[in-house]
This record gives structure tokens, sequence and C-alpha cells, in this order.
């Protein structure tokens, strides 16, 4: 379990890249998804093959995993264009609504219900989410198109992480991966040919972006989140995740100049604090029953 810990917060640590990235605008956002998707699978891939490392235990966990790879495809694309579409903050918020949904799929679907502590944590957690964005973004939300993809963008997520979870029990990460990458590059690609979105042309800062995100936010981030998706629970994940809102916006201060107020600061902490409430094993109220959380 410690491990598995660690291995979330450097997985956190990788994907906080991925707005600023995504912020640059240097390459459309499905052909970005693509690429990011392209260059983990030509890492991985020949790893896996020359060390033996997939091991397929079943057809049907094997649909589950390409199934796996589709859904999180998309999930980046239509985050990739709500991000380009209307303003980071807006797109930030509405996708990591993503831990309701899972809580939500857990509870129909998986053997590990969601707890007390990981419904309290989860409302703190958004509550810090909306502070850290800012109650004006949150009360003058655009609903449009773009609105619209970054609703859609967790909820593919909030999938992504409850099947996931399921094939995991059968297969081990690396097998995963490849499995999910291959399937994530195939459908990216018919989908950027479909629409017309161009496969070069880019300034070398593009091309650098896009190994960028392949490479970190892709490959390494998703290997150590996905083993801690192996060792944790679905829920409990999902809304450790959300601290990459918090660390996106010290990069954003950093490296484009974003302001960060008081509030959004207060909003970081009531944030990180709904997420230490996931991890506590006792239940919070009157009771002494000690549960696992």
């Amino acid at each position: 379990m410690k491990k598995a810990r660690i291995a979330l917060v450097i997985g956190i640590f990788c994907i906080s890249i991925f707005p600023i990235l995504v912020k640059l605008k240097l390459t459309p956002g499905v052909i970005s998804a693509f690429y990011r998707m392209a260059v983990a699978s030509a890492i991985i891939l020949p790893y896996a093959l020359i060390t033996n490392k997939i091991k397929i235990k079943s057809r049907g966990t094997f649909i589950l995993a390409v199934i796996c790879g589709v859904v999180f495809g998309l999930d980046v694309a239509v985050w990739n264009v709500a991000i380009q579409e209307s303003t980071a903050t807006q797109a930030t918020l509405l996708t990591n609504l993503s831990p309701v949904w899972v809580g939500i799929g857990a509870f129909f679907f998986l053997k590990d219900k969601p707890t007390t502590n990981f419904w309290i944590g989860t409302v703190i957690a958004i509550i810090g989410m909306v502070l850290l964005v800012g109650l004006k973004t949150f009360v003058n939300l655009d609903f449009n198109l773009a609105f619209c993809f970054a609703i859609l963008s967790g909820m593919l997520y909030a999938v992504y992480m409850l099947v996931s979870k399921k094939v995991l029990n059968e297969l081990d990460v690396v097998t995963f991966m490849s499995i999910t990458l291959l399937s994530s590059t195939i459908a990216l690609g018919l989908i950027s040919w479909v629409i017309g979105e161009p496969f070069s042309g880019f300034s070398n800062a593009g091309w650098l972006v896009l190994l960028i995100q392949g490479v970190v936010c892709q490959l390494l981030a998703w290997l150590l989140i996905s083993f801690a998706t192996k060792h944790m629970r679905a829920t409990r994940v999902s809304v450790s995740l959300l601290g990459q809102a918090v660390l996106a916006s010290i990069l954003a201060w950093y490296f484009l100049d974003e302001a960060i107020s008081i509030q959004m600061v207060i909003g970081g902490f009531v944030l990180l604090f709904g997420i230490r409430i996931t991890f506590y094993t006792k239940r919070i109220g009157f009771s002494k029953k000690v549960i696992k959380a």
C-alpha cells in the first residue's frame, strides 16, 4: 500500500503539467491526444514484446482492456478540446467532477462500495476545487459545447477508472498499458483522419510538447497510476487525482504568469484536506466502529 501511495503521488506530479502543455495550443486537440498515446505505445510495446511481458488470461479481459483504451483516449481528446475551446479553469472544474461519477459507479458495480469518508472527502474536495478556480468562474459557467465536452470527459474518465480497476485485477500493469495504449492510438488515429486533423507540419516546440505528453504525462504517469489503481480503491485514486489541480495552478503561476490569489491558496488546502479524509481509516462521526476506507 505504501508503494502504491508513493506511485500515485509521483503519477499526479507527472500529469499536472498536461493542462499547461495543452494551453499552449501548439497542436490541435484530438491529434495531440493521438500523439500522446502513440509516443507512449512506441516505447512500451517493444519492451513488452521483447521481454515477453504480455500475458492475457482470457478473451473477455482482453476486450475490456481494449474498451479501457478507447474510452481513455476519447477522454483525453474531449478534454483537450474542452480546454482549447473554453477556459482551462472551467474545463478542469467540470472534468474533475469525475470522483462523483466514480463513486456512483462503484456503488452499483464494484464489490468495494464507497465509504462514508469517501463521500465526505469528495464533497470537501469539490468545494476546494470551486474555491481554487474561483466562485465567479463556477457561477458564470458557459453552457456551450465546450461545457458539454468537459462534463463528458469526467464521465468517460469515471468509466475508465471503474473498468480498469476490474481489468487490473486480472492483468499486470505492463500488459494492461500495452493493450490500452495501442487501442487508444488506433481509435484516436482513425478519429483524427476522419475529422481531417493534420498529422504533421507542427513547429519544433509543438513536436517537443507532444513528446513530453507521451513520455511523461502518459507513459510514466499512467504506469504509476495504474499500479496504484491495482492496489488501491478506484474511488480513493479518483479523488486523489484532484490534487493535480493544485499543482497545475502552481505550474501555471510559474510558467504562464497566472496569478494565485489567497482564495486559490485556501481552496488548494481545502481540496487536499478532502483528499486526506478519503484516506482516513475510521468512520467520521460519533460511531467508534473502525471500517476499511
